[in-house]
């Protein structure tokens, strides 16, 4: 009969000897079994985080495109209330003189109220040649007025 073997040995592994124990890879061989040396093993640093998946539109180029938009909001409505009377009055408009004979501020009034002065009988756009006004069979005074790229000359005649 037979004995079994002694527990924890291979009973196939007859005259060998086991091979000594390996340092893991990476690591310092000397390092191990001191105290305050943290064991050595994986990336000596954090792993990257995946990237977010691409956005459809980027925010630079979306606030950018905002301030473009706004910029151009200011300088309509700049453009837009920056006109005066006199630009956007229509031939049969009665204006008010709120200015001086020297220096004229025509504003547009009701041809009803007390306070109209003058009735535009031509208009002419894009030039500040008064003369034209004398062509006008009932135009007795001429105004222009010139300035932001826009000139224009009012046929007038007194209410």
């Amino acid at each position: 009969m037979t004995t079994p073997p002694p527990q924890g040995q291979n009973p196939y592994a007859q005259g060998q000897q086991l091979p000594a124990p390996q340092p893991p890879q990476g690591g310092n061989p000397f390092a191990q079994g001191q105290p305050g040396v943290p064991p050595q093993g994986g990336a000596p640093y954090a792993p990257v985080p995946p990237t977010p998946p691409a956005r459809r539109f980027n925010k630079k180029l979306l606030r950018i495109a905002g301030f473009i938009v706004v910029a151009l909001l200011i300088a309509g409505g700049k453009w837009f209330f920056g006109q005066t009377d006199a630009e956007t009055t229509s031939v049969g408009s009665c204006m008010h003189n709120e200015g001086t004979q020297v220096s004229p501020d025509l504003k547009t009034v009701d041809c009803g109220s007390s306070d109209a002065e003058f009735k535009v009988v031509e208009k002419f756009e894009d030039t500040s040649d008064s003369d034209k006004c004398e062509a006008v069979k009932e135009a007795e005074i001429s105004y222009y007025q010139t300035g932001d790229g826009h000139d224009v000359v009012l046929c007038l005649k007194e209410v």
